[in-house]
């Protein structure tokens, strides 16, 4: 079972490696949602587009956006 470092690391063992397909050097992307941390690799260009349909105000502060996203 994987230990968390003194660092905050986690070292990820090889078959869940293996059945992901993450290699040395490949980036991941770790949230938490539910009280579950999960994490992902990341892949080029899986994200493109997904905020296609947002429309923008430039008016508006981050802190109205953050607070219009809650």
């Amino acid at each position: 079972m994987p230990k968390v470092s003194a660092k905050r690391q986690i070292t990820l063992p090889i078959g869940q490696c293996e059945a992901l397909g993450i290699e040395p050097g490949d980036e991941v992307e770790s949230f938490v949602a539910y009280g579950q941390l999960t994490i992902v690799k990341k892949q080029k260009g899986a994200a493109r587009g997904v905020l296609r349909h947002v429309q923008w105000d430039p008016s508006m502060t981050d802190e109205e956006s953050l607070e219009s996203a809650l």
